[in-house]
């Protein structure tokens, strides 16, 4: 494929933290044009199944809904009523028969289609992401078992402060993991079914020109759509009302923020000087044939510093004026691809990095043996208080921590005080506990 094959596409080039993943399949174009269709297919089928519509016309609009589309056709023609749904219903109704074409998008407005549309979308997206996090976190609990005792630096502020393990440190990046996996499981995604202005009173004036009561069929027919598309029955229509876009952006910048710990976690132990971890397989360099670069930590750093902006847009959103917002609406779109997108390749490259990831213990102990027993000097204020008193605890380890430095020695020679426990392995406070209790969380089922 070049350039030349699909103007104005966007194949991933620059993005190549999603590019061939099943979420951005999932997401693309045509993802949408489908889910679109199955919304109207599943709007007259729910009004044939309340008595709105025959069903030859519900059969009649489902199989001219599972014919292809003229995708770049139908983009270009959205430009002048602001959305695709307008030129898609057109092109639909063509299709159908003529005796059966007024029950075609029969009482619906262009929001409820694309809206359900995206509400499909997101479903099929967030169940993969799920999978992906799901893997990730099985991955973290083994080697968070594994090392639940294996010492290493802690850092705070780029500098050694005490030891801890690489057990404790995998099991807290399992449990963000499990804080995003739960969040876009919790989610409801519905259906958006409203008419014009959310009232549904085309419905009603069809349903009443047929003959049926509106207070009874209405309600029905809303669950008969939520059931037909397979996502949650609204309570109310929804065009201004978009807590479920705003939670559905939430949770992905959460759950893609997670992953963005691991990922910078990840790119500072894998630094040449400290070696700690390593990505299984890294990438190359075009000019460096010696370095193996943290690729997969890379891409999920950068989609975990793209998501909090794509987020915002989407919690903006939630202030739209009237029963039907000009523009608020219109932002979510791209913005909410976008970030099913990047969570979608992050999760991805984060259940691969996980599987893959190199543990180097030796390389943490050595780390935590650069500073000659001062990285627990914590520690040997403690022990030093007990037999000095506190000031003057302070002040005989202020001098020792300053000769070992000066002089290269190690703490304990510096000290004048015998019996100081200057090693940093047995300073882990309760850490494997620690990681034995958070391995006891479970997902979400």
């Amino acid at each position: 494929m070049t350039s030349r094959d699909v103007p104005g596409a966007d194949l991933g080039l620059l993005s190549p933290v999603r590019a061939g993943t099943a979420v951005e399949a999932a997401t693309g174009d045509a993802a949408f044009l489908r889910a679109m269709l199955d919304a109207e297919a599943a709007l007259t089928r729910a009004q044939a199944r309340v008595g709105l519509a025959p069903e030859a016309a519900a059969e009649a609009v489902a199989e001219a809904a599972a014919g292809d589309f003229d995708l770049r056709g139908l983009a270009e023609r959205a430009r002048s009523g602001g959305n695709p749904v307008i030129p898609l219903v057109a092109d639909l109704t063509e299709r159908v028969a003529a005796e059966h074409r007024p029950y075609v998008h029969r009482g619906a407005t262009s929001q409820d289609i694309l809206d359900t549309a995206l509400m499909l979308v997101a479903r099929t997206a967030t169940a993969r992401i799920i999978t992906d996090l799901d893997r990730t976190a099985a991955t973290l609990a083994e080697l968070a078992a594994e090392h639940r005792a294996t010492p290493m630096p802690g850092r705070t502020l780029t500098q050694q402060a005490v030891p801890t393990t690489f057990g404790l440190k995998a099991a807290g990046w399992r449990s963000l993991v499990l804080d995003g996996h739960d969040r876009l499981h919790a989610l409801a995604l519905p259906a958006q079914l409203g008419g014009a202005a959310g009232t549904l009173a085309a419905f009603g004036a069809y349903a009443a020109q047929d003959g049926l009561d509106p207070d009874e069929t209405l309600p029905r027919l809303v669950s008969t759509f939520a059931e037909e598309t397979g996502l949650a029955a609204p309570l109310l229509p929804w065009h201004v009302l978009r807590t479920p876009v705003a939670d559905l952006g939430a949770a992905l910048a959460i759950a893609t923020g997670a992953l963005g710990k691991i990922a910078a976690d990840v790119l500072v132990l894998s630094r040449t000087e400290i070696g700690e971890v390593a990505e299984g397989s890294g990438g190359g360099s075009s000019a460096m044939p010696h370095k193996s670069n943290p690729a997969r930590a890379t891409l999920i750093a950068s989609a975990a510093r793209q998501l909090p902006a794509l987020a915002s847009v989407l919690l903006a959103a939630l202030a739209a004026e009237d029963e039907r917002p000009p523009g608020a609406w219109h932002a979510e779109w791209q913005p909410l691809r976008e970030a099913l997108r990047l969570t979608g390749g992050a999760a991805d490259a984060a259940a691969s990095l996980a599987a893959d990831l190199v543990v180097r213990p030796e390389r943490m102990r050595a780390n935590l043996d650069l500073t000659g027993g001062l990285i627990v000097s914590e520690r040997a204020g403690i022990e030093l208080s007990a037999r000095l008193g506190r000031a003057e605890a302070r002040r005989t380890l202020d001098d020792a921590a300053r000769r070992a430095t000066a002089a290269g020695v190690p703490l304990a020679d510096a000290l004048d005080e015998p019996g100081v426990d200057t090693d940093p392995a047995t300073y882990l406070g309760v850490a494997p506990a620690l990681t034995d209790a958070a391995l006891d969380r479970e997902s979400r089922p």
